[in-house]
Parts: C-alpha cells; sequence; structure tokens
C-alpha cells in the first residue's frame, strides 16, 4: 500500500487513474498468498489498481479495476485463463481479483500507453541494461503487432545497440504480415527470428500443465489439481505442423511436462507426415522435463532452453510449495540432458529476473537456492557447459553459429571483457565477476566505470 501511495503522489495520478506495479511475488510475500481486490481497494476505493505478477502469468485487481474490465460473478472464465473466485474458482462465483493468463490480457486495452519517443527512450535504457549484463543479442520473445512495430522503427532509426531476435505470437501469425525475406534476415539489426507459441503458464504462478499435481494447490483448487493448457492439443498439432510447412522457426513455451509433452506430440504427428528438417525448435523454460522427453527431445532434435535461475529464485519454493523434492531436484535438468548429447540452452527470461549472465551461469554451475540449499546436485554442470548454453549453443538456436557465439576468425566482433576468468575461479564465487565492457559488432556498447 506504501509503494501504491509513494506512486500516486510522485507520478502525480490523477483521481481515477490506474494505479499499476509490476513484479510482486506471493512466494516472497509473509502472508505467503497473492494480493485479493480487498487486500487492494484499502486506500483505493476509486481508483483501479493492478498489479502484474513477476511471473508474468497473472495479476492481481481491486474492485475498480475488475469493473473497468466488465468482470462480475456472471463473467464466464475465459479459454486459457482463470478468475480466481471468492470461496473458490468454479461456478458464478464474484472474482476474487486474483487473474490468471488470458483473464488479465484485456488489462492492456485500458492502460494509458507512453508515447513512441517514450518508448524508444525506455528500449534505448532497456538494451544499456542488458549491454551492462554482457548481452550483445537479446531475445523479443513474445512480440507483438505494436512491439515489432516498435523495434522496426528502433531499427529504421539505427537506435538498436544490440542484434534483437523477434518471434511474434504464433496464432496471430497472419495478422504480422511478414515478408519472405524479413524471416531468419537481419534488416539492420533486427531479424525475425520464428514465431511463439505458449503452450502453458507458470510453475512458480501454479499454472504450468503438469502430468502430476501441484504439491500444494492454489487457493480454490482441489488436491489433483495439474495446472491447465493454453491452448488444446488439436490446435498445437495444427500450428505446428503449419509453422514447420513454412519454414518457420518455433519457440514453444512449455514449463510443465503435460505442455511439453502437447509440444513433443505435435512434432511427432508433423514427423509422420514428411521429415523435419533442419528445425531447430525451441522447448523455451523446460522446466519439468522427464527423462522420456529428453530422449524425444533428442530424438526429434528439438533445443530445451532451461530457465536455470529458476534454481535460486523459486528452489525453496518448487521444493516446498510448487513440486516436492523429487521434482523439484530435477528442473531445468541440464545434466541429463548434457549426458543425452542434447545441445541446450539458459536463459534469464528479463524482465522476470534480471538479465544477468553471470547469475544465470552461477545457477547451472551451482543450483543453490535462496535458502543455500543445493537444488539437485546430480543436474549440476561444468562452468565450461554453462558458459556454451549462453554462447555458442545460444547462437544455434537461432541459426546464427557460424557468425556468433565463439571467438573465430571471421565471426562478428562481440565480445565481453570480465573481470577474471570463469574457468579459473572458484565455481562458488562466480557471483564475484564483473563485466567490464561489451562490444557489439566491434563497437564498445558498455564500460563499467572504475570506483
Amino acid at each position: 500500500r506504501a509503494e501504491l501511495e509513494r506512486y500516486r503522489r510522485e507520478r502525480a495520478v490523477p483521481p481515477g487513474g490506474w494505479l499499476v506495479g509490476v513484479g510482486y511475488d506471493d512466494s516472497l510475500l509473509r502472508e505467503r498468498r497473492h494480493p485479493n481486490k480487498d487486500d487492494l481497494d484499502v486506500g483505493f476505493p476509486d481508483q483501479p489498481v493492478f498489479l502484474f505478477h513477476v511471473s508474468g502469468h497473472l495479476a492481481a485487481a481491486n474492485s475498480r479495476a475488475l469493473a473497468a474490465l466488465g468482470y462480475d460473478a456472471a463473467t464466464a472464465d475465459p479459454p486459457g485463463g482463470v478468475l480466481r473466485r471468492v470461496g473458490g474458482v468454479d461456478g458464478e462465483r464474484e472474482p476474487n481479483g486474483v487473474l490468471e493468463e488470458s483473464a488479465f490480457y484485456p488489462v492492456y486495452a485500458l492502460l494509458p500507453q507512453p508515447t513512441l519517443e517514450d518508448r524508444l527512450a525506455q528500449l534505448e535504457a532497456a538494451q544499456l541494461q542488458y549491454a551492462s549484463y554482457g548481452l550483445t543479442t537479446a531475445q523479443d520473445g513474445l512480440t507483438n503487432l505494436a512491439g515489432l512495430a516498435l523495434l522496426r522503427e528502433a531499427a529504421a532509426r539505427n537506435r538498436l545497440l544490440l542484434d534483437v531476435v523477434a518471434y511474434p505470437t504464433g496464432r496471430d501469425l497472419p495478422t504480422f504480415a511478414l515478408a519472405d525475406d524479413e524471416v531468419g534476415r537481419y534488416r539492420g539489426r533486427l531479424k525475425i527470428g520464428g514465431a511463439k507459441l505458449i503452450l502453458d503458464g507458470s510453475p512458480q504462478g501454479k499454472t504450468a500443465f503438469l502430468s502430476q499435481p501441484y504439491l500444494v494447490p492454489p487457493e480454490g483448487q482441489q488436491a489433483g489439481y495439474r495446472g491447465y493448457p493454453a491452448m488444446a492439443q488439436e490446435e498445437v498439432d495444427a500450428l505446428v505442423g503449419g509453422l514447420l510447412e513454412r519454414q518457420m522457426p518455433i519457440l514453444a513455451h512449455a514449463n510443465g511436462d503435460a505442455a511439453g509433452d502437447q509440444l513433443l506430440h505435435a512434432l511427432e504427428a508433423a514427423a509422420a507426415r514428411r521429415p523435419l528438417g533442419d528445425h531447430r525448435t525451441v522447448m523455451i523454460h523446460a522446466q519439468v522435463m522427464r527423462d522420456d522427453q529428453l530422449d524425444s527431445v533428442r530424438a526429434l532434435g528439438v533445443i530445451p532452453s532451461f530457465f536455470a535461475a529458476h534454481s535460486y529464485y523459486w528452489g525453496d519454493w518448487h521444493r516446498d510449495s510448487v513440486l516436492g523434492v523429487e521434482r523439484a531436484e530435477r528442473i531445468s535438468p541440464a545434466h541429463s540432458a548434457a549426458d543425452r548429447g542434447i545441445r541446450f540452452t539458459f536463459h534469464n527470461d528479463a524482465p522476470v529476473v534480471p538479465p544477468d549472465v553471470i547469475r544465470l551461469i552461477w545457477a547451472g554451475v551451482n543450483r543453490r537456492t535462496r535458502s543455500d540449499d543445493i537444488l539437485g546436485p546430480r543436474e549440476r554442470i561444468s562452468v565450461a557447459a554453462a558458459i556454451r548454453a549462453v554462447t555458442l549453443d545460444a547462437a544455434y538456436q537461432t541459426f546464427e553459429e557460424t557468425e556468433k557465439g565463439s571467438i573465430e576468425v571471421g565471426k562478428v566482433a562481440d565480445l565481453v571483457v570480465l573481470s577474471a576468468n570463469p574457468l579459473a575461479v572458484d565455481p562458488e564465487r562466480l557471483l564475484e565477476l564483473k563485466v567490464e565492457e561489451t562490444l557489439s559488432r566491434g563497437k564498445t556498447i558498455f564500460r563499467r566505470e572504475q570506483r
């Protein structure tokens, strides 16, 4: 409440104006639950209040915000989303203010929008932050029409400091009207890398689609709750098949193993019709992969991209509330993938967590949680393997391994200068490394100030 009041005061939000917050985390709140409309109505009865969950998969709204969205007891849950209700989640009960997945999407049309110049300035600030962490190629992993328009404008004005690989939403791909020469080719510093599919939600938000129940179901759900898919299998099969026929690379968000099954089923169905070729489909996040899925991934040529920093940020939560010990110790199973000769990558998924590549490498190597537990010691990998997952194999994921990802004659001069050799320091002390300088295509885009 104090933060919202400060925001209202400092931004001079007018009476009735929207108060919007980003990044609350119920796993870190004292109450260990989401704020509901009653919590958010206190002090703000006449203004819509809307808070985005840190995962980007849930939100919390007060009564005025729910009214602006047109949500009441008679509102049905939208496909791929849930309005949590007072006393439960089913039936015609009044929404309690917590919105899952597609249930909060309509809010974007209601929120005040910044000007083009403001958005370009924000984009530049984000790029500078990425550069400070040693990143030279960034991925926009869920590009809408407005986002693509902004990136095109930035590219046209030479305001992209990094290479940006964008993935328009696969469900809406016809509305983007992409030219054939936009996919897989840079125009300036912008490239369309393929299409994004979202198959489920968030494990820490308990909306990811699992094959086995959550350890502690979310508020209002019964024992046996496994989350839910964003799309029916038939739609996944059709979308994946159509994208493969168009030779459009696929970046598929699949946190839960049941969502992973959906993607693998669609690929197997497509392979039964014709050879897949060098498709390099990415299973993004791949948090709860089973051994049999890793075997299928290898056979089908899928690249799992692990959100390896989860072991630190939500490892304790996964162990104690989401998955239980056995499944939590297998999240982001990088060692099991490496044992099978599978190429995999690591990512941070900013702004869910900062784009801190050093912490990402440290997490994959050490798998320490916030409480300093080691979550799944058997899934730890070497420093060299973790570095490869964010360099050469990351370049391979976007079909750029002949141009980026390693220091070789003929490749672009994307270089990062660190304060020490990560291969020579104690793996437990990797977080002490600093990015001294970042060069993108031979030009310095970040240099740390010496104090």
